[in-house]
C-alpha cells in the first residue's frame, strides 16, 4: 500500500499525510470494518469498472478471502465429499462445529494444526492437506482497503489509544453488538459475508489478551453506551463484554459523561499508537473513506487533544462504576 506515493515499511515509517489509495483509495473493522471501526469493514458489493479499470474513482472494496484459503477449503471438501461424510458426520469425527468446518470450506476461515491433522487422517490420509497446509495465507478478510494498514499496524504497536464518539471500539465491541452494526449499514452486508466480517472483527479482539504488556487506552463518550440496540439481554452482554475486557491493567477505559460539556476532540474520533521504532501515528476515519496521518506536527496536535480529553472524562474507577450503572438500569 502506499500513501501520497510513497511506500511504507514494517515499521510505519516513511508515511506522508494524505488519503490511502492502496491502488485506488479501512472501507471491523473489522472490532473488532466500515472497524471502519468501526470500523475498518466495507459493505456492498464492487463497483462497475470503467474501461480504464478505475470504476467510477470509488475506493477499494471489501477484499475476497484470500485464494490460498479458498483453494484450500475447495480440497477439504471435495476429499470429505470424496470419503463419503455429510458436512455434520466430518465435523464430528475433528473434533469442531459443524459452522467451523462450513467457514474453513468456504475459504472464510484459517484452519488450525488440530482440524489440518484430523481432517487428513478422516480424509484418507493423502498428505495433501498436510502438505498444502504450509501455503495458505488468510489475507485480510473483511477489512477494508483503507484501513488494513493500520489494522497491520495495530498489532505491532507498542501502545494503542481510540477516542469515539460515534459507537463502541471494534476492540471493545460484543458479538452481538458487532453484529447489529454490519446488519443496519447500507448498503446491505451480503449473508455470505456477514460471518467474515463477525470473525475479522473478534479475531482482532483477541490482541487485547495476546499482548498482555502492550497498553491500551480507550475514551468513549457516554452517549456510545446509552444508545440501544437489540433487547435488555443483548444490552446487557455487551456492558459485560466491555467489563471483562477493560479489567486487565494493561487496558483502560474512561468515559466522557454526558455533563462534560464541549471538549478538545469535537473534530471526531482519533486513534493513535507508537510504533516499536518509537514513531506515533494517528489514523482518522469519516463516511467512506480513512486516513492515515505521520506528519509529526499533526500527529502531536491529535496527541495533545487526546491528553486534554483524558483530564477531562471519568477516570477507569469511575468509568467503570458508570457502566455497571448503565447495566443495573435495564
Amino acid at each position: 500500500m502506499t500513501f501520497s506515493g510513497m511506500s511504507m515499511d514494517d515499521e510505519g515509517e516513511g508515511f506522508e499525510e494524505g488519503t490511502a489509495d492502496d491502488g485506488g483509495s479501512e472501507r471491523g473493522a473489522v472490532d473488532d470494518g466500515f472497524e471502519g471501526d468501526d470500523g475498518g469493514f466495507l459493505h456492498g458489493d464492487d463497483e462497475e469498472e470503467g474501461e480504464d479499470g478505475s470504476g467510477d474513482c470509488e475506493p477499494a472494496r471489501e477484499p475476497d478471502p484470500s485464494d490460498s484459503l479458498r483453494t484450500w477449503g475447495a480440497v477439504s471438501r471435495a476429499l470429505r465429499e470424496h470419503a463419503g461424510y455429510s458436512r455434520a458426520e466430518f465435523a464430528e469425527l475433528v473434533r469442531f462445529s459443524k459452522h467451523t468446518v462450513e467457514s474453513v470450506e468456504l475459504g472464510r476461515r484459517m484452519a488450525d494444526e488440530a482440524y489440518v491433522e484430523r481432517a487428513e487422517e478422516v480424509s484418507g490420509n493423502t498428505g495433501a492437506l498436510r502438505a498444502s497446509a504450509k501455503f495458505v495465507t488468510r489475507g485480510d478478510v473483511g477489512l477494508a482497503a483503507w484501513f488494513r494498514e493500520w489494522a497491520r499496524l495495530e498489532r505491532k504497536a507498542v501502545s494503542l489509544c481510540t477516542y469515539e464518539c460515534r459507537l463502541v471500539p471494534g476492540l471493545l465491541q460484543s458479538a452481538e453488538y458487532a453484529r447489529a452494526v454490519f446488519e443496519g449499514t447500507v448498503p446491505l452486508v451480503p449473508d455470505g459475508r456477514l460471518q467474515s466480517y463477525m470473525e475479522s472483527r473478534m479475531e482482532r479482539q483477541r490482541m487485547l489478551s495476546a499482548r498482555p504488556t502492550t497498553p491500551y487506552g480507550f475514551i468513549v463518550e457516554e452517549h456510545v453506551f446509552r444508545r440501544r440496540f437489540g433487547d435488555a439481554e443483548q444490552m446487557r452482554g455487551m456492558f459485560d463484554h466491555v467489563l471483562e475486557l477493560t479489567a486487565p491493567r494493561n487496558v483502560s477505559l474512561q468515559i466522557v459523561p454526558l455533563e462534560a460539556g464541549l471538549h478538545a476532540c469535537l473534530d471526531g474520533p482519533v486513534r493513535l499508537l507508537e510504533t516499536p521504532k518509537g514513531q506515533w501515528l494517528a489514523y482518522s476515519e469519516g463516511q467512506q473513506n480513512g486516513r492515515l496521518i505521520s506528519r509529526a506536527k499533526e500527529v502531536r496536535l491529535l496527541r495533545q487533544r487526546y491528553d486534554t480529553l483524558r483530564s477531562q472524562a471519568l477516570n477507569a474507577k469511575d468509568s467503570r462504576r458508570l457502566l455497571e450503572r448503565l447495566r443495573g438500569e435495564l
